[in-house]
């Protein structure tokens, strides 16, 4: 019988990027934090060609679910302080980037998507240029929006994430 215990389940796992992203954004510093300081800013993702078929149908949507290597970021802190407070906070209560795992999620809009390049036009681009893709889903608003949500610390301290810059201390 197989081990099936919560320390023999952990084991490596590896991601394999399926593309790269572009953005204006080519210093961590001063960045946008999140997808609503970014309003405006246009990006596109670059996929290796031979995903471009898993782009068929996408087009069919207005925002997409990003996910991303956090490339700029190395190392990680299990207590930091975030962009968002002056306290320090557990790192998985944050979106800080300096993870064990870096890996950021944007949920940005769709403007376009041309399978034959393999190329996805997107808005509100928060990301850095150069940042290796691993996967992007589908924004479904019944799916992925909770009613009522708690937002914990963030929602506590009233600060507008939309004016919110990156700075030094994720380096």
């Amino acid at each position: 019988m197989p081990d099936k215990s919560p320390r023999s389940l952990l084991q490596a796992v590896s991601c394999v990027p399926i593309g790269v992203l572009r953005s204006p954004h080519v210093d961590l510093a001063g960045m946008p934090i999140q997808p609503v300081g970014a309003r405006g800013v246009a990006g596109h993702i670059e996929l290796e060609l031979q995903y471009a078929p898993g782009l068929k149908d996408l087009d069919g949507f207005s925002h997409v679910i990003v996910l991303y290597h956090l490339h700029g970021s190395t190392g990680f802190d299990l207590v930091v302080t975030p962009f968002l407070d002056d306290e320090q906070r557990g790192v998985f209560a944050t979106r800080a980037p300096r993870r064990p795992n870096p890996i950021g999620l944007s949920v940005l809009e769709l403007t376009c998507v041309d399978v034959e390049r393999g190329v996805v036009e997107l808005m509100n681009v928060d990301i850095l240029d150069g940042t290796p893709v691993l996967d992007i889903k589908p924004y479904v608003p019944a799916f992925d929006v909770w009613q009522p949500a708690r937002t914990g610390w963030i929602g506590r301290n009233g600060t507008d994430a939309s004016v919110c810059r990156s700075d030094e201390r994720f380096r």
